[in-house]
Order: C-alpha cells, then structure tokens, then sequence
C-alpha cells in the first residue's frame, strides 16, 4: 500500500519536469544573461538587444533603445534583485521565439524602494548566432 503514494509522487515530479530542445536552453542561457546584466544594471545589456527593441513596462511606459539607454546611464531605475521564478511558455515560429515567464524584482526607482512580482512576454529574434531581444511587455502580479 505504501508503494502506489510513491509511485503517484514519483510520476508527479518526473512527468512535469521540462526537456528543453538545444535551441530553447540557448534562449534560456539568453533571458538570465539579462537578468543578470539587468540586475548588475551592467551596459552590456544593450548587446543582447535588436535596434528596434521595444519595452512596454507595468506602469504603461513605452520605451525603444535611446530611452532605455537614457534610463540605464542615469540609473533612473536600479535593480537590487530579480529572480526568475517561473517559465510557463516558449514557441518558437522560424526565427523567432516567445518566451512567457515570471520574475520577481527588487530596486530603486528615483531613490524609492520597490519590490514586484511581473509577468514577461518577451518576443526573440535570431540574429546571425546569437538570440536578440525584439520586444518586452510586463504586468505587475499582485498578490
């Protein structure tokens, strides 16, 4: 009888689990690369962008390359922390991936505290042999 709660945990745990194809882990090496450089609040960030990368942010803002660029080098925003806590979606159409994941993030925004939940959809392109980001729409989660 002991056996079957076992086995249930067992098939629980292992058939959930996500095998990722070669491409999809090169996408997820990318999204915490930028994590990492966002946090850093490091400008070589701007490497993993296209030219034409657009941001919509959980308070409405809408910013392209030069305004996020602005924002970086006056550090209007700092990043304290952000940690992935969820991937929930990834597509792939020819050379394009979208990703849908879920981020939890601390910092500073015009020297004021911040910590939030967000909800990612990110849209990847290929470019030449590495993945560029094209496109970022967040929502805050609240809880």
């Amino acid at each position: 009888m002991k056996f079957f709660p076992i086995l249930f945990l067992f098939c629980c745990i292992f058939g959930y689990s996500q095998n990722y194809s070669k491409q999809q882990k090169q996408l997820l090496s990318q999204t915490k690369k930028l994590d990492s450089l966002m946090q850093n609040n490091d400008s070589k960030i701007l490497n993993l962008f296209e030219s034409n990368v657009s941001f919509g942010h959980s308070n409405g803002w809408i910013q392209n390359l030069d305004d996020f660029k602005k924002d970086l080098s006056s550090r209007k925003v700092v990043y304290k922390e952000i940690k992935q806590t969820e991937v929930s979606e990834i597509k792939k159409f020819k050379n394009t991936f979208s990703i849908r994941r879920k981020i939890k993030v601390s910092g500073l925004y015009k020297n004021e505290n911040f910590e939030m939940n967000l909800s990612l959809l990110e849209i990847w392109i290929r470019n030449k042999s590495a993945w560029k980001l094209w496109s970022r729409q967040s929502v805050e989660i609240k809880p």
